[in-house]
């Protein structure tokens, strides 16, 4: 084969990495979220410090980029308060075969479904938000599927 046709590295023909994917809508977060935001910042910046991997650093620059971005559009949310679900809460609720849950309704970066904590844009939060303690919430294609228990604040 001629030299003409032989690449020394592949490397230059390497598509970029793309950036991470901001979620659609308002950067809603919890006092909770905006600290674990920070973290993020602050443990990549601390990392990036003590790289010298070129390949390394591209990506923990990406992940500043976007970590950087959601400190920057974070909106924090006043302390839930009220009878009606909304961001902020914490909903403990049946569904219809009487089986208990408990949910809080957080920002996107917070979420966790594990652990019980829920975008406010899942489609089980948006399902809950609106409604009250005793109300019947349609969910998942079937009218009533859920009965809301009790709504209270996030604990701290």
């Amino acid at each position: 084969m001629s030299v003409a046709f032989r690449r020394d590295v592949d490397e230059e023909h390497l598509e970029p990495r793309p950036e991470l994917p901001i979620p659609p809508g308002p950067n809603l977060v919890t006092p909770r979220g905006l600290a674990l935001i920070e973290a993020r910042v602050g443990a990549l910046e601390s990392t990036l410090a003590g790289t010298t991997v070129e390949e390394e650093i591209k990506a923990i620059e990406r992940d500043l980029r976007y970590w950087r971005a959601r400190r920057a559009t974070a909106q924090v949310m006043p302390a839930f308060a009220g009878d009606t679900i909304r961001f902020g809460a914490r909903v403990k609720y049946a569904d219809d075969s009487g089986t208990e849950h408990n949910v809080d309704i957080v920002g996107a970066d917070e979420a966790d479904p594990a652990h019980g904590r829920i975008a406010f844009t899942a489609p089980l939060a948006r399902a809950l938000i609106g409604a009250g303690e005793g109300d019947l919430v349609d969910f998942g294609g079937k009218a009533e599927a859920l009965e809301i228990l009790a709504v209270i604040p996030i604990p701290d």
